[in-house]
């Protein structure tokens, strides 16, 4: 098998070295990892024996470069994982993701390996000042011998937050526990993702879906032919499928219906998540406390922009303390409006989405609806990478030449200004049941040293917005457009990463820092001069007409309130579950509910449960780390307010974001990052301001 593994091969003679995804087959995958991971034991093996004293190119860089295939392999498993995969690709997960925790767990417990990084770091870094950003960015060896200084720091610290100080006991302890979690994970995941495959809400009476947009029911009645049913329409747990029905549906029925399907996923049913979440929990506490930490959160944040869990939820308690009040006087206000309207004396979680737009409508004169013609997804990509090229100079071509996993994938080669290749981007767009929920950006290869020299990144952009039919296009919802706008401010920092260690390049920075390139990135699409670059009627051609423009951006702020405390409430309950004792835990639903009760300003519903398909912090990165959106939300709009102030195609502020954030990585620290861009500290009010709050 190793010899005809397709993903074993090492030669690639393709001209961007792209992946052969058409090669690949299920049974392909688990001999890969177990073949690559021989390998990557076998180098790791010659750092922890060399006989030459250690230094940073025989122990840090070498262990920084060591496990390349099984990098490449996993990366590609884990993407498909979560994009493209099967019940027999997603099984794999269970034995894979232990066999690799294993092999981690292994590197950073091992005496010998450590006393070699540690010999490193107390020679280099250790009572060494920290290196300064270059006034000159150009200076190459400058940053490079400043990306040597933190490469030595990442690693000698995540080898002590790895176990390395632990005796032979503990160390046994640490392995099992990441072992365990590591299957956790990917189980979580599976059943969220079977859950809203298994419901579906099938509607014949047109009466039932009065108030529905056109746009939503011929979605609604191809995806009724395509699951087989006998004409009606067909809704499913999918975004693009469901917010339009809770949106527009007059039938309060079948809002009530697909809402508490959706507030109930894998919880109570066959697909229930609670057990795995308090053995996830119980995991996290005992692992954290092994490396001397109190809980999960002091463990996870000690490392992050913020420092520490009350320093976070201090930054939370603020913005709950300003923005509750004003979601308390904008719920009052869509319930006055709903009894005016319909009479309706109780607002219920299905209610609130239907009864704000149509207050929105009222006070603005304006639906989003009204804007799905001129955001053809075509039209959006195109206007998108425009957008980039006036802020970045850079130029976005589609190529068809690149094998993808899936028909739907649609591949892109981007070029500096200069015309110097930057990187490879994979788009998947539209949903199907072998993708799990949500967008994101990752990463099949980042920018840097590899064992045949420096190379350029391959991102990929995965989403679930409204597909086409066969009568009409892809037309976007404003959100499907922000979604887009965001994840390519992701694709960015991964493309126009210059750095020389991969293991320091790209989007692998502080998580709380993360979301700022993705999140400033959203703001073009509310800007005229932006707009007018590409947003045109899909059948007319005509450009976005000023008054609906006005309308978009007047109602931008609409109901800010709600948007900060929703938002604060998620963080909020990330963080309870991460600093209770979980053996106080006893219920999943009831903690959960007396966790959001401060957040509250609708009733609660019984049978209601997101901790459950709460992925990004169960089967994701974001555990003790939800926060990270809105800390980044408040670094973003004060970077944001710069850009206003110069001109949102300023060169010199393009560039220097592009200099300063977007291509260092986590070569510094991301606050001394910031002040390069800014040239101070950043605002903490920026967001409130912002968001119109204060």
């Amino acid at each position: 098998m190793q010899d005809t593994n397709p993903l074993l091969k090492r030669e690639n003679t393709h001209r961007l070295k792209a992946i052969p995804f058409h090669l690949f087959k299920t049974e392909h995958f688990l001999p890969a990892i177990k073949a690559s991971l021989e390998e990557a034991k076998a180098e790791v093996e010659a750092i922890r024996n060399n006989p030459e004293p250690p230094t940073f190119e025989n122990t840090i860089l070498a262990l920084d470069m060591s496990g390349e295939l099984l990098g490449h392999v996993s990366r590609i498993y884990f993407n498909l994982h979560s994009a493209e995969s099967g019940p027999e690709l997603k099984a794999l997960a269970q034995e894979i993701s232990p066999l690799l925790s294993q092999f981690s767990s292994s590197i950073s417990t091992d005496p010998k390996i450590f006393e070699r990084v540690q010999a490193v770091y107390k020679a280099e870094v250790e009572g060494k000042p920290k290196p300064a950003i270059p006034e000159d960015l150009k200076d190459k060896e400058a940053l490079k011998a400043a990306e040597r200084y933190r490469l030595i720091e990442r690693n000698y610290k995540s080898f002590i937050r790895g176990g390395a100080l632990l005796d032979d006991e503990d160390k046994k302890r640490y392995t099992e526990i990441s072992m365990e979690l590591s299957k956790l994970s990917p189980q979580f995941s599976n059943h969220v993702l079977q859950a809203i495959n298994k419901f579906e809400l099938h509607v014949t009476d047109p009466k039932d879906v009065e108030g529905m947009p056109a746009t939503a029911l011929a979605q609604a009645a191809h995806t009724a032919k395509l699951k087989g049913k006998e004409g009606g329409w067909l809704f499913t747990l999918q975004p693009a499928s469901f917010v339009p029905l809770l949106t527009y549906c007059r039938n309060r029925e079948l809002r009530e219906k697909i809402h508490r399907a959706n507030g109930s996923k894998a919880f109570n049913d066959e697909f229930d998540n609670q057990d795995i979440i308090k053995q996830t929990l119980k995991l996290r506490k005992e692992k954290a406390a092994l490396l001397g930490f109190d809980t999960h959160a002091d463990y996870v944040i000690s490392e992050r922009m913020a420092e520490s869990k009350e320093n976070v939820q201090e930054f939370l308690d603020r913005i709950h303390k300003i923005a509750m009040p004003a979601a308390l006087k904008e719920v009052e206000q869509v319930q006055d409006f709903a009894r005016e309207l319909d009479g309706l004396d109780e607002l219920m979680p299905w209610d609130f989405g239907y009864y704000s737009n149509k207050l929105k409508e009222k006070l603005y004169d304006f639906d989003p609806e009204e804007l799905r013609p001129w955001f053809k997804v075509e039209n959006v990509l195109e206007g998108l990478f425009i957008v980039a090229e006036h802020i970045y100079g850079i130029k976005v071509k589609q190529v068809d030449d690149v094998p993808t996993y899936h028909p739907d994938v649609t591949t892109w080669e981007v070029h500096d200004r200069d015309g110097s290749y930057l990187g490879l981007m994979y788009m998947d767009l539209f949903p199907r049941d072998t993708k799990r929920g949500g967008a994101w950006m990752t990463s099949f290869q980042s920018q840097g040293l590899h064992s045949d020299g420096l190379r350029r990144p391959m991102v990929s952009i995965v989403a679930s917005l409204t597909p086409s039919t066969p009568e009409q296009p892809s037309l976007l919802r404003i959100d499907e457009v922000r979604t887009i706008f965001h994840e390519f401010g992701h694709a960015l920092h991964g493309l126009l990463a210059d750095g020389y260690y991969s293991g320091l390049s790209g989007t692998g920075v502080l998580w709380d820092f993360v979301e700022l390139p993705s999140q400033i990135m959203e703001n073009w699409l509310y800007e005229k001069e932006a707009l007018d670059l590409f947003a045109r009627h899909y059948e007319t051609g005509e450009p976005l007409p000023q008054e609906l423009l006005e309308k978009m951006i007047a109602a931008k702020n609409f109901q800010s309130g709600v948007a900060n405390v929703t938002q604060v409430r998620y963080a909020n309950l990330d963080l309870a579950w991460h600093t209770t004792d979980p053996e106080s835990i006893s219920e999943v639903d009831k903690f959960e509910d007396a966790a959001i009760e401060p957040y509250r300003f609708l009733p609660p519903v019984d049978g209601y449960n997101m901790s459950c398909s709460f992925g990004h912090i169960f089967a994701g990165g974001y555990s003790a780390g939800y926060y990270s959106y809105k800390w980044a939300e408040a670094l973003e709009a004060d970077a944001w307010s710069i850009f206003k102030e110069k001109g949102i195609f300023d060169p010199d502020t393009a560039n220097s974001f592009r200099e300063n954030i977007l291509a260092r990585g986590n070569a510094f620290h991301p606050m001394d990052l910031f002040v390069a861009f800014a040239g101070r500290k950043p605002d903490p009010d920026a967001l409130l301001k912002r968001d119109g709050l204060i």
